[in-house]
């Protein structure tokens, strides 16, 4: 099978690649330049869009013995990934760059440009596993490690990408495996930190980087009864759930912390409140994608709507091909926000995969419930 091997400069697609020849296939490495000025990237190999990522992965290609190429998709990443992270911000969403980029770029643009350069699957470093049935189907699954396994940022790239995906580490126990291995092998890249943060954001200042790109726009930040507790210089700048850099000049009258409760970009308000505000009874996601049949009514599963975060129960309230809506009541979601990627799981095997559009507060449930109960007499 040939293989085009994506290699941004870390150990784990180093590691990846170095698999897919040791399991006989024909591959070819490459590396994504994805952005337009690399020269002002972060150094220390932080993200995966410096020159020094791109001289780590030829390195590394070098001791594999495989071709190697860079490809040029900075354009295709500023217009997707970038523009969609500012649009969104200013829409009051909070995105997941990472999603956007292996839909629109690592499963999109690469593999479409390695199907036709005559390749029969792209192989990357990302932790999670792929399952052949019986039947000829493949199923997305978490990988054994636990702590490492990404499945939730790849579940947006849906059945058809999933048939041409190689994932070679989904099997691995621990991170220290793929290092010692990576030593091994002779890759200098054993030992290099993580990429971590918005690959983007070249300083970490994910704020700055916004006010930089949308401009300030002052308002207000209000209790939940509208009354003015400070001000902002860009509600894009703030996040449901966030409770750090609020900058109050007023405390709570009990003295509690207070979180985002929502962010309002017409009238440029941030809504702020106790913790308990946050918790969430149902959950809407739209721009669906499905791993195999839609869920049906009634059914059961677990619902992550955060890349480190832990799945909780969910139960099926309606679903179709395009969006679903889950009940989430007393699972201790909380925080939710519009932007968010929803992935659906049973047991370890990924269902399916939405874009968060709505959710209902437990509040508003147990308000309804007391008003059903009172004969509308809250």
């Amino acid at each position: 099978m040939r293989v085009l091997a994506a290699m941004s400069g870390g150990v784990d697609s180093a590691v990846a690649a170095a698999r897919a020849v040791d399991a006989g296939h024909d591959v070819v490495g490459v590396h994504m330049a994805l952005s337009r000025t690399p020269a002002q990237e972060r150094t220390g190999s932080r993200g995966c869009c410096s020159i020094e990522d791109a001289s780590d992965a030829r390195r590394a290609a070098d001791v594999l013995g495989i071709p190697y190429y860079v490809w040029d998709m900075s354009e295709r990443f500023e217009s997707t990934v970038v523009a969609d992270f500012l649009s969104e911000y200013a829409a009051g969403r909070t995105p997941n760059p990472c999603v956007r980029c292996n839909e629109h770029v690592k499963f999109a643009a690469l593999l479409d440009k390695a199907v036709a350069l005559g390749f029969d699957a792209v192989c990357t470093g990302h932790y999670a596993r792929v399952v052949d049935r019986a039947d000829g189907a493949r199923e997305l699954h978490r990988a054994a490690d636990a702590a490492k396994d990404q499945s939730y940022v790849l579940a947006v790239m849906g059945p058809e990408r999933l048939a041409r995906a190689v994932f070679p580490l989904g099997d691995v126990a621990s991170k220290s495996e793929v290092r010692a291995e990576a030593v091994a092998r002779g890759l200098s890249v054993a030992a290099k930190p993580d990429s971590y943060d918005i690959c983007f954001v070249a300083d970490g200042d994910t704020q700055g980087f916004l006010r930089r790109a949308l401009g300030e726009q002052p308002g207000e930040i209000v209790d939940e009864t509208g009354a003015v507790v400070g001000t902002h210089d860009g509600a894009y700048a703030y996040t449901v759930g966030q409770r750090r850099g609020l900058s109050l000049g007023r405390p709570a009258p009990d003295g509690r912390p207070r979180y985002v409760l929502s962010v309002e970009p017409v009238r440029r308000r941030v809504v702020v409140g106790p913790a308990e505000h946050l918790d969430v009874a149902h959950v809407r996601g739209d721009a669906a994608v499905w791993f195999g049949d839609v869920p049906a009514t009634g059914s059961t599963c677990t619902a992550q709507v955060r890349a480190h975060g832990a799945d909780v129960p969910a139960r099926v309230l309606a679903a179709d091909a395009g969006s679903v809506t889950l009940d989430v009541a007393g699972m201790g979601l909380r925080g939710v926000a519009a932007g968010q990627s929803l992935v659906l799981y049973d047991g370890t095997r990924v269902l399916g995969q939405a874009t968060v559009a709505a959710t209902l507060p437990a509040a508003d449930v147990r308000t309804a419930d007391v008003a059903v109960s009172t004969g509308g007499r809250a």
